[in-house]
This record gives C-alpha cells, sequence and structure tokens, in this order.
C-alpha cells in the first residue's frame, strides 16, 4: 500500500504513545486522521495538538473492547470523509508483573477485551468497507512480546501472540479478495510510552509509590529505547513494503530468532 495525502487514516489508542506517533507521521504525510481513545481528556489535547501543527484530524472517543463503539467509530469515519484506507488498531493496555498463577481473571478479561477483541472488532467493523473499495491496510499494534515468551507478564504476551497470528491469517484471507489488501502487525521491543501509566488509569496494574510513568526507566536494562514517532516510521515502511511484520527495537530479532530455532529444534527432534 503507497501512503498518500487523498487518503484517511483511523487510529486507536491514538491519543499518547505509539497511537500518537502514528498520528504524528500520517499526518507528515498529508493523510486525514481520525482518532480515537477512550480517553476523552486525552484524546482532545493529543488532537488539538496535531490540529495546531497543521493535521486535518478528527476526534472520536471509542472503547475498542465494546464492539458498539467501534462500529460507531467506524460510521463517524465514513461520515466524515466518505472512505477509509488505513485501520491502526492500535489501543493497548499492560498486565501485572506476576507469574501466571497469580494473574486475575480481572486481568484476563481486560487484557483480551482490549488487546484481542479491540482488534477483532476493529476488523468486523472497517473490513467490510475496505473490501468494497478492493484496496487498503490493517496495521494492528502486538509487541515483541509475541514473538517471544516474556515471564511475568503472561496474560500480556498471550494476548500479543494473538494479535500476531490474527494478523498473519488476516493478510492472507484478505489477499484472497484483492492482492490490494492487507495487514501488518507491529511488534516494537521498548518504546518511550506512558503505557504503565495509563494501564493504571484504566485499572489494569497499579504503579508502586515512585515508579517512572514512561517506559524510559526501563531502558538500560533492555538495551535502548525507541521514541513513537521512531516505531510509527518503520510500521509505515513496513505497511508501504507489503510486509506482514514489523519489529523495530534493539534485540527484538535475537529474540524471535532464538524462538524459532527453538520450536525448530524441538520439532525436528520429535520426527527423528
Amino acid at each position: 500500500m503507497h501512503i498518500t495525502g487523498d487518503q484517511v487514516a483511523v487510529i486507536t489508542g491514538g491519543a499518547s504513545g505509539i497511537g500518537y506517533g502514528l498520528a504524528e507521521a500520517l499526518a507528515g504525510r498529508g493523510v486525514r486522521l481520525v482518532v480515537s481513545d477512550v480517553r476523552e481528556e486525552g484524546l482532545a489535547k493529543a488532537c488539538a495538538a496535531l490540529a495546531e501543527a497543521g493535521a486535518e484530524v478528527t476526534a472520536v472517543v471509542a472503547d475498542v473492547s465494546d464492539e458498539a463503539s467501534v462500529r460507531a467509530l467506524a460510521y463517524r469515519t465514513v461520515s466524515a470523509y466518505g472512505r477509509v484506507d488505513l485501520v491502526c488498531n492500535n489501543a493497548g493496555v499492560v498486565s501485572p508483573a506476576a507469574p501466571l498463577w497469580e494473574q486475575t481473571s480481572h486481568t484476563w478479561e481486560l487484557m483480551i477485551g482490549v488487546k484481542v477483541l479491540g482488534v477483532v472488532h476493529g476488523v468486523r467493523a472497517f473490513a467490510p468497507l475496505l473490501i468494497e473499495r478492493g484496496t487498503g491496510h490493517f496495521l494492528n499494534t502486538a509487541s515483541s512480546g509475541g514473538l517471544a515468551p516474556l515471564p511475568d507478564r503472561t496474560p500480556y504476551t498471550t494476548t500479543m501472540h494473538a494479535v500476531v497470528g490474527l494478523t498473519e491469517t488476516l493478510d492472507a484471507e484478505l489477499k484472497r479478495v484483492s492482492p490490494a489488501l492487507g495487514a501488518t502487525v507491529l511488534c516494537p521491543g521498548l518504546v518511550d510510552t506512558p503505557l504503565g501509566q495509563n494501564s493504571e488509569t484504566l485499572g489494569a496494574i497499579r504503579l508502586p509509590p515512585g515508579a517512572p510513568t514512561s517506559m524510559r526507566g526501563m531502558a538500560a536494562a533492555r538495551g535502548g529505547i525507541l521514541s513513537p514517532r521512531e516505531v510509527a516510521e518503520a510500521a509505515l515502511t513496513a505497511v508501504e513494503a507489503g510486509r506482514v511484520h514489523a519489529a523495530p527495537g534493539g534485540g527484538v530479532v535475537e529474540r524471535a530468532r532464538a524462538r524459532v530455532e527453538g520450536l525448530l529444534k524441538n520439532l525436528e527432534e520429535g520426527e527423528r
């Protein structure tokens, strides 16, 4: 998919972090934006900043875990611009740090509702619009945690793996309809976002007193950190190249390679 200034992009979870980085990067290409978030105040501030920078942007408050809310987002998009070309299913939360057997049902329900069903709802609401035009793309945000194990974050890792598999399959399904349709999954390493603070606001985790409000405090231990804009540019490059996977960030490829090599080794040993 070639990104051009006459197009329209929808971004969920767009008030901050990677979503806002995507909005900035797309606006820089002249793309008209529909930016959505469940946090009304944060969304208003983000869209005001984008508009001040020259973007054409429509703000829509939506809860991606609610199918009706996402369908209303699709309706607002078509009402505002008459088309949609790129759908960025980006909204997300993180789970508490604890082994699987200590993770609560509430955490699982929230993670699945936002990260898995949120993407499902986005695809179900917007795929018919893209298919009708015969062109368009989905960009689904996962994490490097969807490419390799991430101990003590099992609900997060599980949902990220689900988004990876969902997107790989979605791309194959869309290409059966039209070669101009497709999907990309974004699996970045550590990104400087307020994901922890936002997750606490949404009731997903409880930050200890004095904890950093962004991911930057973890950078030294994880081999560096990317800005949301850097991640966004890498994602859009992958979309334009027609790649199903985008995995920017230090160490991501190495962790994914180790997982795949371990998997293949186990399978080969089982055949002997």
